[in-house]
Order: C-alpha cells, then sequence, then structure tokens
C-alpha cells in the first residue's frame, strides 16, 4: 500500500513537472522562432530600410548606443532560452525513475528514430530537421544578401571608384564573410559540455561533437574564400595597400588577416590524416581559437560580433567553471589493473555527486602531460557507490600507454597527482520504460554498459523495481579481454549483485578459435596514498547546479550589460555624441572582451566558492577517514574477497562465450522478445551503424534505438 500511494504522489508531481517542461519547451520554441526571424529578414531591404531605424528610434540610448538594439535581437533571446534550458533540465532530474519506467509512450520516438545517411552517418529525424533548417538559413542568407548588394552594385561601384565587375567581387566576398558568421554563431554550443540548450533538443555535448567539427569546416571554407576574394579585388583594383588598412571606425583588415591565418593553421591540424598521426599537435594548436575569436572581435568590431556573441558567452562560461574545478587534485584512492591492458581508477567523492549512467569524466595527469586532457566512461553509480566514482582506462594512445606502464609497475607510484572535469551525462535515462535491453559493444565499448546495468542492479535490488531483460552482446579480439566482464560488479552496495537481474552475456572472441589453455590472471588492485590536500570530487555548482548555472548565465549578463552602459554613458558618448566616429571601433571591441571575461569571472567564482564553502566540511571528513589506518584496512580486507563473493560466481553463470565467429546481429535483434525492446550499440562506428540499420529497417515494430553517443 506504501509503495502505491508513493507512486501515486510520484505520478501526480511528475505529471505537474511534465506540464511546466512543456510551457517552457512551448516559450523556449516561441523565443527561438522570433529569433530565427530576425535572422530571415536581416539580409533584406525591409530590415535595413524600416525595421533598422525603427529599433534604433525605440530602443537606442546612451547608455548603449547601436549595440543595445543588436543585443535585444539576437543576444538576449539565446541566454534567455540558456536560462530556460537550465530550469528545464533541473526539473528533468527531480523527476521520479520509477513512474517514468512506466510511461512506455513517448511522443517524440518517432522523430528520435535513427536513420543512416551515407555522408552524414546516424542522425535522427530531429537532427535532420535541424541540419536542414541550417542549410537553408545559410543558403537563403547567402543569396539574399547576394541580391541586396548587386541591385545597387552600379551606385557602389562609382562610389567606390571601381568597375562594375570588380565591385561584385567586393560585394561577393562580403556576403561569403557574413554567412560564414552563421557557421560561426553555432559553433561553440556543441562544445559547451554542461549546456543547457543542447538538452532541450535531446542532445548532449558528447553527441553533438560532429556538428562542431562539419560547422568548423564549412566557417574556415568560407573565411578562407572571403579573405582570398578581398585580396583578389585589392589585387585587380590596384589596392593593394589595403591590407595593411587598419580602420577605427570600420572594418580593420589588419586583425582580419592575422585572425584567417591563426584560423589556417588551427583548421589544417584538424584533419584526419594529421588529427590522428599527430594528436597532440592538433590538441595543442586548438588553443588558438581564443586569438582567433580576438582577432574577429577586432575585425568587425563588437556591434556585429553581438550576432555571435551568446554561443561564445555561454562557452566562456562552461570553460571557466571546469578550469576552476580542474585546479583541485582529486583523491585517486585505487586502481584495478586488468590483463587486457586495461584499467579501472577509483576517485574518492561525496555522497552528494549524483550522475546518470553512460556520464563521462575528463581526467588530467601532470605527470603526463600538463595541457592534455582525456574523456574516459564512468562505469560507477551514484547510488550504489556513494564514496567512489570510476572510470576505466584502454591503451588506446601515447598518453593511455604511459599511463598503464606507471600503472602496471611490479612496484607502481603510492600516488598520482590527478586533476578532473565533470562528470557530464544526461540529465535522466529511461532505460526502464522498455521490457528488454539489448547492450551491443565492441572491445571497450562496453564500458558505458556497465553503469547501465550497474544501476538496473540498483533499482531491482535497493528499489525493488521491475527491471527489463538484458542481453549484453559483447565482441572482443581476444579471451583476455573477457576480464572487462568482472567491472559489471560493483565495488560495495548490493551483496546480491546480478541475482536480481534478469541477465544473459553473450561473448564473442574473433580472433581465437577456443579457450586459452593458460589460466588467466586475476585483477590486481593497486592502492594509493592520496595527500591530505587531495580532496574528494564535488560537484563544482552543488546539489542544485543546474539552478547555480542559471544565476551565472543572467549574472554575469547583467554584470556585462552594466560594465557597457557605464563605459557608453561616461566615457564614449561624451566623446563622440552617437556618431560612433571618435571613439575607435577596436578599443570598444577590447573594453567588451574585458567585460566579458571580468564579469564571467565574478559570478562563476563567488556561486563556486559559496558551493565549495558548503560542501568544506564534507569533504573534510571524508579526507580524515580516508587517512585512518581503519578505513584503508577495511577496503583492503574487502579488496581480497571481492573476486570470491557470491555475486561473482552469479555473473559467471549469465555468461555464455562463443571464439572464432561474429554475432549475428540481424537475428539476435529479431529474435528478441517483447513488446518494446530498448538497443544501444556502442563500439567501432561500423557496429554502431549496423545496429541503427537494423532497427530503422522497419522489419520489426518492437526495436528502439536509443540514440546515445558514447564518443567525444
Amino acid at each position: 500500500m506504501e509503495v502505491k500511494k508513493r507512486l501515486s504522489s510520484s505520478s501526480l508531481s511528475d505529471g505537474k513537472i511534465r506540464m511546466i517542461q512543456g510551457a517552457i519547451l512551448a516559450l523556449a520554441l516561441t523565443i527561438f522562432l522570433g529569433n530565427l526571424m530576425m535572422w530571415v529578414i536581416m539580409p533584406t531591404f525591409t530590415y535595413y530600410q524600416k525595421w533598422v531605424p525603427a529599433l534604433l528610434a525605440a530602443t537606442n540610448s546612451t547608455f548603449f548606443d547601436i549595440q543595445g538594439p543588436i543585443m535585444m535581437n539576437f543576444t538576449l533571446p539565446i541566454l534567455f532560452i540558456a536560462v530556460l534550458g537550465c530550469i528545464y533540465v533541473h526539473l528533468e532530474k527531480q523527476k521520479s525513475d520509477s513512474v517514468t519506467s512506466y510511461c512506455n509512450k513517448d511522443w517524440l520516438k518517432v522523430l528520435k528514430k535513427p536513420k543512416i545517411i551515407k555522408p552524414l552517418g546516424k542522425v535522427t529525424w530531429i537532427e535532420l530537421f535541424f541540419l536542414a533548417m541550417f542549410i537553408i538559413l545559410c543558403v537563403w542568407y547567402f543569396s539574399a544578401f547576394v541580391y541586396f548588394h548587386y541591385s545597387t552594385i552600379t551606385t557602389y561601384a562609382a562610389t567606390k571608384g571601381v568597375q562594375v565587375w570588380q565591385a561584385r567581387i567586393d560585394r561577393l566576398a562580403l556576403v561569403i564573410g557574413l554567412t560564414g558568421n552563421i557557421c560561426l554563431t553555432f559553433l561553440f554550443y556543441p562544445v559547451s559540455r554542461g549546456s543547457s540548450i543542447l538538452p532541450l533538443l535531446g542532445l548532449t555535448s558528447e553527441g553533438s561533437i560532429r556538428y562542431h567539427i562539419w560547422l568548423g569546416h564549412m566557417a574556415m571554407t568560407l573565411f578562407t574564400i572571403h579573405g582570398l576574394l578581398f585580396i583578389l579585388f585589392w589585387a585587380v583594383s590596384g589596392r593593394l595597400h589595403e591590407m595593411l588598412k587598419w580602420d577605427p571606425h570600420y572594418i580593420s583588415n589588419v586583425p582580419g588577416e592575422i585572425g584567417l591565418l591563426v584560423g589556417l593553421v588551427l583548421w589544417i591540424t584538424t584533419f584526419p590524416a594529421i588529427r590522428r598521426r599527430m594528436f597532440e599537435l592538433f590538441f595543442y594548436t586548438h588553443y588558438l581559437y581564443i586569438l582567433f575569436m580576438a582577432f574577429f572581435l577586432l575585425h568587425t568590431g563588437m556591434f556585429y560580433a553581438c550576432i555571435m556573441l551568446p554561443g561564445f558567452f555561454l562557452f566562456l562560461i562552461d570553460r571557466y567553471l571546469r578550469f576552476l574545478q580542474s585546479k583541485q587534485k582529486v583523491r585517486l584512492v585505487s586502481a584495478r589493473v586488468l590483463t587486457c591492458e586495461t584499467f579501472e581508477f577509483n576517485f574518492s567523492k561525496i555522497p552528494g555527486l549524483e550522475y546518470s549512467p553512460t556520464s563521462v569524466m575528463f581526467l588530467n595527469v601532470p605527470s603526463i602531460s600538463k595541457l592534455q586532457w582525456h574523456p574516459f566512461t564512468v562505469t560507477s553509480n551514484s547510488n550504489l557507490e556513494s564514496d567512489t566514482i570510476s572510470v576505466v582506462i584502454k591503451c588506446e594512445g601515447s598518453w593511455t600507454k604511459k599511463l598503464y606502464d606507471v600503472i602496471s609497475l611490479p612496484s607502481p607510484v603510492d600516488r598520482l597527482e590527478v586533476s578532473v572535469e565533470g562528470p557530464y551525462g544526461p540529465a535522466s535515462t529511461h532505460f526502464l520504460r522498455h521490457d528488454t535491453l539489448v547492450l551491443i559493444s565492441g572491445g571497450s565499448g562496453i564500458t558505458p554498459f556497465i553503469s547501465i546495468i550497474k544501476e538496473l542492479i540498483y533499482m531491482s535490488s535497493t528499489l525493488k523495481c521491475k527491471t527489463p531483460k538484458i542481453l549484453l552482446v559483447s565482441v572482443f579480439k581476444n579471451s583476455s579481454q573477457l576480464s572487462m566482464l568482472d567491472l559489471l560488479l560493483p565495488l560495495s552496495g548490493t551483496p546480491s549483485g546480478c541475482s536480481n537481474l534478469d541477465l544473459q552475456i553473450e561473448a564473442y572472441i574473433t580472433r581465437e578459435n577456443e579457450p586459452a589453455q593458460e589460466k588467466s590472471e586475476p585483477l590486481r588492485t593497486v592502492w594509493f596514498k592520496p595527500n591530505h590536500s587531495d580532496a574528494p570530487i564535488t560537484p563544482i555548482l552543488g546539489q542544485n547546479n543546474w539552478l547555480w548555472l542559471a544565476a551565472i548565465i543572467s549574472s554575469s549578463f547583467a554584470l556585462y550589460l552594466l560594465f557597457v552602459g557605464l563605459l557608453y554613458q561616461y566615457y564614449v558618448y561624451p566623446m563622440d555624441h552617437g556618431t560612433n566616429k571618435v571613439f575607435p571601433y577596436h578599443t570598444r571591441a577590447l573594453f567588451n572582451m574585458l567585460f566579458i571575461a571580468v564579469s564571467i569571472v565574478i559570478a562563476a567564482s563567488s556561486v563556486f566558492l559559496w558551493n565549495k564553502k558548503k560542501s568544506a566540511r564534507e569533504t573534510k571528513q571524508i579526507q580524515d577517514m580516508a587517512d585512518s589506518t581503519k578505513s584503508l584496512n577495511s577496503l583492503l580486507a574487502y579488496a581480497d574477497q571481492e573476486l570470491e563473493s557470491l555475486p561473482q560466481q552469479s555473473l559467471n553463470k549469465s555468461i555464455k562465450t562463443y571464439y572464432g565467429q561474429r554475432p549475428d546481429l540481424k537475428r539476435i535483434l529479431l529474435e528478441v522478445k517483447g513488446a518494446s525492446v530498448g538497443v544501444l550499440a556502442s563500439g567501432p562506428k561500423t557496429l554502431r551503424h549496423n545496429v541503427a540499420a537494423i532497427c530503422s529497417s522497419g522489419l520489426v515494430e518492437n526495436l528502439h534505438f536509443e540514440s546515445i553517443s558514447f564518443t567525444w
């Protein structure tokens, strides 16, 4: 009876949450469509001859000058959507997982179905819709601006003192640069790891990296053509001296040329042939984005840059918060070394740090590289393992190989200095809505599924919820990789392990025809001795992190507006009285860059320090307890009996191993029973695409491919 009452009450609150979320989505969509209309109307005579004069008359002031109406139309709406997104995700985390599991209806499930399109790979209908809308916007923007400028090309040529065909090159170069700015406007949204806008679209940062790559290629292609056409125009019109022009009250050519050269260096290293062979070169040159954006602002001035400001502003907030988190050295407790050049790091954390299955965490080990950060899947469960958080690392490059060599030494180091960023992951998961889960992995791709299975162990053993049947299909190259299946059991939390789950594991060994004769070595646990100053991992913005992020976005932008208003009112306006012909554009841009940086530092640092102070007591208790001999001895005792436990025996009974063959994925998926079968794939690109193609083929109606990416 008590459970039914709790579910009923939970259902009621979840119903209210869904209503509020629906209202938030409707409001965000309305604001976005209004912002999109501004983009559509901008390259037209209507905008410049009617809208701009009316907007200036209604909103222009001595506090913000012409920058005010531009920020009102292009910057403020997107930042407001970001704040709405924070509230939306916060509410998503308040939903009851148990009630969500009973809801099998998803009105967006048709739009979330994957499609395999050769140039794009695996995409959903939602992604295709926004991609098509972006391409249409770029085509419209380009064609409308060409018409706008070419309709008065004769007058412009006479004013400029050049021939008409030369003027056409000049205007075409400008229009291509303006179109490139659209790509730059959206470039930074996918790489904001703590983005509150992506969840509104059902996306995550790790799943949107490809859009950042595509936008980067498009932007640099257009900017390169933009620069070359201007050089061509200057050459044919005898104006090459303009390459050295730095106009204080219009577009400055010199910073634009420097910015383009910086961007080209960054761009060249992103191509696969260079990135795969010289990853460190690619990694370090990517920091040139700071110089690129600085020279871009000096080139265009702040008035036009406000159009692309919101994405970059949100990225800077995210980047600074990551910087604050990364300055703290974390408490690395132990490492479990497997026989397949794979190991698991176990970090201490406070119980208040909660995360969803399939989350990832970025690691930096200064002794290996001071600047490199690498993402790894979190394999622990915040409910079962409240004091630890674990990631699995497989040797697949020079950085991981060096780290493995340090860990696997006969007498490894006593302490390893590590910094982390994250964990990052979806606000919630809905695995329980399916009758059956089919998890298909290749090699180290099994790691996201470890966290999912642990979550289901918690659901079945602690919450006593009905959980779906689980079929785990894992493909390995050799039998030594079977040791990764030992990580399915939590370090602590429930004695029953997998016994309450309907779990079936099919392991396929592709490069061996029979089991290895020699007995496999057991997991080896390496215990570290952290410094007292090494802190457990804490949520950077506390328990209500999304609400705090909304406060940071709002307060930092308000501070920025205050600084800009004071500058214009008491320094710029008394100098040029609104003519914009006295105070240099590049000086305005420098002041704006300074104000953006200072505003974000003040707002984010204040929230960070407030939450750090609140968690200080809990952090100190963990540090003191972890330093005690008694605590360490108990952990060691647990490690000794870990592999001999009943849960381990239960897990072994669930495993069927097949040698010298690959799984027949089509047969496996089509034979799975259940009204709703959730299918997840992780591993090589070919495997993921094959699974998505089978699920979207329409051969059966019960397969629902979960569009989750595990690759940064």
